[in-house]
């Protein structure tokens, strides 16, 4: 990135922030502009333009380089026009790789689900062997707000993020891989492709694969090589691992095979095996996953963070043996939930509390593959915890885990939310409020 010509951030939150930090350290008086689609554009001494300006913009060369928020997708057209101008389109991950990436190990985790449990199982382990590590990307530190703190990075990266990775880690993993973000990446292959870009390289970096990513022909096809592929734990180890896991707050099989794969990255990254027994003694769930609330004689599991219906399958397995009222829809990104309703019974669903929009064909599957559980289509969160006041015979459990993204969702009428984090404390709220009363 050149400092002596101006900077568009394209997004204002905690990324575009700690880019402009970073801008400012090095370069107190480049001018810096920022654009966003909705909110707020709160970037200190920044200049505001408009999106529908910023055509204008380009080709009056305004900027040299647009910074891009992961949440904006890369494939707008409006990035295309940049480059054809000559302005160069970069990320605040590519740019903690042009100042801080030598000389240090650089461990890079991604995958559909669990990728932010086991970045941050390998973080606690590596810790807890006396090496010197940070944790940044979706969890933990943005990157330039991590900068050259430690000399082992733990990224945990989205496909957003792997998409136009431009620098090679010492140490990838892919925990799995099932569609999603077809929104942003405009279609399913391509989405494989971005979230595939952190590992289809033609350096020989160590690869460590999850349970729902080894054997899968793209996988495979991306690795190049198999002999990249970290091998399998020791069984000792496994037992081990595995013994430390059921004692730990690690709830269910998928969280389990997390930790096995944590394991595998943080001894190859120096970890002995009593400092990751340690990391999985002090894990502590991520919010919005799995987290449990007990009201009453009812435990409610928010797992709000959940946006897939695999990870609502996984929320599902993670409470085998109980009778439970699942919450789940969400906005629309034409997953598949065809498999998710045939599961329903059998993982011990009684009550489906259907939410707009992806709801409404979750329903239709449900009232097929399972017409003994009832189904019920609730316009709000309100009404869904409302609903199930009146039929607490009929669970021990309720999961909120939708499967879907938030937009556009209702809390109540006209209360919209901004995130997966107001929704999921909306449902621990909504709970004590009609459950509270009959504790």
């Amino acid at each position: 990135m050149r400092f002596d010509e101006p900077v568009l951030l394209y997004g204002a939150g905690r990324e575009a922030r700690s880019t402009r930090a970073f801008i400012e350290a090095r370069s107190p008086h480049t001018k810096v502009y920022v654009t966003v689609d909705s909110g707020e554009a709160d970037i200190e001494d920044a200049t505001f333009i408009a999106p529908a300006d910023l055509t204008q913009a380009i080709e009056a060369r305004l900027f040299a380089t647009i910074v891009k928020s992961p949440g904006v997708s890369r494939y707008r057209p409006v990035f295309a026009m940049a480059r054809e101008a000559g302005i160069a389109v970069t990320s605040n991950l590519n740019l903690w790789g042009e100042a801080y990436r030598d000389g240090r190990m650089v461990i890079a985790i991604s995958g559909t689900k669990g990728k932010s449990t086991t970045a941050t199982l390998v973080h606690l382990m590596l810790v807890e062997s006396g090496l010197d590590a940070g944790l940044a990307g979706n969890v933990g530190l943005a990157p330039l707000e991590i900068a050259d703190k430690h000399p082992i990075v733990v990224f945990e990266l989205s496909s957003y993020q792997t998409a136009d990775m431009a620098f090679t880690p010492d140490i990838a993993a892919i925990t799995n891989l099932s569609p999603e973000h077809t929104d942003w990446h405009r279609s399913v292959e391509r989405y494989y492709q971005d979230k595939l870009n952190l590992i289809d390289r033609d350096a020989p970096f160590p690869v460590a694969l999850g349970v729902g990513a080894l054997g899968n022909p793209l996988v495979m096809e991306a690795l190049r090589d198999p002999k990249r592929l970290i091998p399998p734990l020791a069984p000792f180890i496994h037992d081990r691992i595995a013994g430390a896991a059921a004692r730990s707050r690690l709830k269910g099989e998928h969280n389990l095979n997390n930790a096995l794969l944590a394991a595998a990255i943080a001894m190859k990254a120096g970890a002995d095996l009593e400092g990751v027994v340690r990391g999985i003694a002090k894990f502590t769930p991520l919010p919005h996953r799995l987290e449990e609330h007990q009201v009453g004689d009812v435990t409610f599991v928010n797992d709000s963070i959940s946006t897939t219906p695999e990870a609502t399958k996984a929320a599902l397995a993670a409470y085998e043996g109980s009778r439970i009222a699942l919450i789940a829809g969400g906005h629309e990104r034409h997953q598949d939930y065809s498999e998710l309703s045939q599961l329903l019974a059998p993982r011990g669903v009684t009550v489906l509390v259907c939410l707009p929009v992806t709801g409404d064909r979750l329903a239709t599957l449900t009232y097929a593959a399972a017409p003994e559980i009832e189904v019920i289509e609730a316009g709000t969160l309100e009404d869904a915890v409302k609903a199930l006041a009146g039929r607490q015979s009929k669970f021990e459990t309720v999961i909120l885990s939708p499967g879907a993204p938030s937009y556009g969702q209702l809390e109540t009428a006209g209360k919209v939310f901004k995130n997966f984090e107001e929704r999921g404390a909306a449902f621990v709220r909504l709970a004590g409020t009609y459950f509270g009363a009959k504790a």
